[in-house]
């Protein structure tokens, strides 16, 4: 028998093994700590709350509803540790495909046109949005099957709401460097934007 405790993740509600909450807790204080000088660490924080809150859901079903230890760390084996990403170690372009993450089709609500269906195509096949743009235009002057194509797209296709989406739409791992990275590129456009 074990004692179990009831925590707001993310927005969400999980009954979590005691010993799972300690390491949690463990795991959370040493982020903060990590991200205490950075101007947008709560941001930072929040975003990674909200993976930990997915991956915990993920993990949970109609026989499982409390977290364990080994769903702990797993979030942790996923998100990694804020020791493991210094900036002198980053990768090249080339290691960085070599472990990709889970690459999921959205559309793009960031650099978007009309809906962010091209955008978030090109983010997905890593090109420039402007190339699906010009396809679909070419399609739409061929007889207008682009234009049914793009509708159909816009109502299947999600929008990338959340950071881990985002990172997600690019097909790189939703860890702790690139929710940072995220979030301080989010910071510098709102912060250029705010200039001009």
């Amino acid at each position: 028998m074990k004692i179990t405790v009831s925590i707001n993740l993310g927005g969400y509600s999980f009954n979590i093994d005691e010993d799972a909450y300690d390491e949690l807790k463990r795991y959370l204080k040493n982020l903060e700590l990590h991200f205490a000088g950075e101007e947008s660490a709560s941001e930072i924080l929040s975003d990674i709350e909200t993976r930990i809150s997915e991956l915990f859901r993920a993990r949970l079903s109609s026989f499982k509803q409390v977290i364990t230890m080994d769903d702990v760390r797993y979030a942790i084996s996923v998100l990694g540790n804020p020791e493991d990403f210094h900036d002198e170690e980053r990768k090249s372009g080339s290691e960085k495909f070599s472990s990709p993450g889970y690459h999921r089709m959205y559309r793009d609500p960031d650099h978007r046109i009309i809906g962010g269906v091209c955008a978030g195509m090109g983010a997905y096949w890593s090109i420039e949005p402007w190339i699906v743009r010009i396809i679909f235009i070419a399609l739409i002057l061929a007889g207008g099957l682009g234009l049914l194509i793009y509708l159909i797209l816009y109502i299947v296709l999600p929008e990338a709401k959340t950071t881990s989406q985002k990172i997600e739409m690019k097909g790189d791992p939703v860890n702790i460097r690139n929710i940072t990275d995220a979030v301080k590129n989010e910071f510098d456009t709102v912060r250029r934007n705010m200039k001009l």
